[in-house]
């Protein structure tokens, strides 16, 4: 398998999204996790190697998915994301560190509602392979947290019984495959 450093060759890569995924985990009553999805969003990563290739993302703020409308429709409203003001969530890399041969670190800033601030993702390499058309895909897994507050998602109700309906920290993980164009 070839090592993500030694993939070149004026190299562009784009998101193949039938084959990937962007989720969120937030804790809900203090007692148990809620999982939401991004079902809109485009990556690109451009440059001769990853750990010096530019990484943008793109994510259509609007396409938030919890499985429940209601829900959804009040993380579209200014409470949250405030997608008629703030339509994308962006993320640009700055680095992409090798920490060994499985494992990297891809620090960047990730802006949503306007507010952008610096995040660390831990990313997992898992290779490159030709899917049965001959497309060089290669895949990788990320996660990470953010705090929503730092972006200005405030929005929270108190318990009765102590604590808040929703945590502060956000899990977020993705499962991408790029394809090489």
């Amino acid at each position: 398998m070839e090592t993500a450093k030694e993939i070149s060759s004026k190299t562009k890569w784009i998101l193949d999204p039938t084959h990937s995924e962007l989720i969120f985990k937030v804790k809900h009553l203090m007692i148990s996790n809620v999982k939401g999805e991004f079902r809109k969003f485009h990556a690109e990563i451009d440059g001769e190697d990853f750990t010096n290739a530019k990484i943008n993302v793109t994510i259509d703020a609007s396409s938030v998915f919890t499985n429940d409308e209601k829900r959804d429709g009040h993380l579209k409203s200014p409470d949250f994301f405030d997608i008629e003001n703030h339509k994308e969530i962006v993320f640009t890399s700055a680095s992409f560190k090798k920490l060994d041969e499985e494992n990297y670190q891809l620090k960047g800033v990730l802006t949503i509602k306007g507010v952008s601030q610096p995040i660390v993702l831990d990313v997992e390499y898992g290779g490159i392979n030709k899917d049965p058309w001959g497309n060089k895909k290669v895949g990788f897994s990320l996660t990470g947290k953010i705090n929503r507050k730092d972006y200005g998602l405030n929005w929270n109700a108190a318990l009765e019984t102590g604590g808040v309906l929703v945590s502060d920290e956000v899990k977020i993980s993705a499962e991408v495959q790029l394809i090489n164009k």
